[in-house]
């Protein structure tokens, strides 16, 4: 009754307020999504296999075996394996943005439907504890969040119980934002950014995988294993919703 009530609810708010799509402004009535209009919907490209074994993006053919994309070639990872949602484009990329720069935490209900109908990314993290890549303390308090933290938190409650979250780094190092910045000078960006959070312990048996919104050329993410494997760390994956 009451799941009932909250449907009609909705459905007489949309009459009044018609939801409007994040990436092409159309209403989104009709769509699988809240956010996004059936035509974005349509567009998104969800990381299917066959993928790169390191971060996810998909091989456009039929490929056997693990394979690492162009992107990963010069990455050294230090992680064992990456998975990725969707590449961060068109609407992936809006829902994206919303949620990173504009306080659109509405949009974690349509990043979790996408989860939920991927099979092959959502059991991914099972057994797993889910490690957020952390932001510096002044970009926080300039954003006001770290939507690592709220992406961490949604995955985590696609199982029950809920997968443990630890946060088990810090960063340590303001750096400029790698958004222009090319494949060396962000592998130096991110040089000693990170490191162990106060009272951090890590188990060496524990599955650890470490969340965040984008992958580009995972050097973030290679900064953040280095240091859970230095501190004793041995089974770690990493996680993105994008990739760009």
């Amino acid at each position: 009754m009451h799941t009932r009530v909250k449907q009609t609810a909705k459905a007489a708010l949309d009459l009044v307020f018609p939801r409007a799509c994040l990436h092409c402004g159309e209403h989104t009535e009709g769509s699988l999504l809240d956010f996004v209009c059936t035509d974005c919907t349509r567009e998104l490209h969800i990381c299917q296999p066959p993928a790169c074994t390191t971060c996810g993006y998909p091989f456009f053919g039929m490929l056997s075996g693990d394979r690492s994309c162009p992107h990963c070639a010069e990455l050294d990872p230090l992680f064992s394996q990456g998975k990725t949602l969707f590449l961060a484009k068109g609407a992936g990329r809006s829902l994206l943005h919303h949620l990173k720069y504009q306080e659109g935490f509405y949009a974690l209900k349509d990043l979790r439907t996408l989860a939920e109908a991927t099979p092959h990314y959502r059991n991914y993290f099972e057994s797993s504890t889910l490690v957020p890549v952390p932001l510096h303390p002044t970009k926080e308090r300039e954003r006001g969040y770290n939507q690592s933290n709220y992406l961490v938190n949604m995955l985590s409650r696609l199982y029950q119980p809920a997968l443990p979250v630890e946060n088990l780094l810090i960063r340590t190092k303001f750096t400029q934002t790698q958004t222009r910045l090319n494949r060396s000078k962000r592998q130096q960006n991110v040089k000693n950014a990170f490191a162990l959070a106060p009272d951090a312990v890590l188990n060496s048996s524990v599955n650890y995988i470490l969340v965040d919104d984008v992958f580009t050329t995972g050097a973030t993410l290679n900064a953040c294993a280095r240091v859970l494997l230095d501190h004793g760390a041995t089974q770690i994956k990493v996680a993105t919703l994008g990739h760009g």
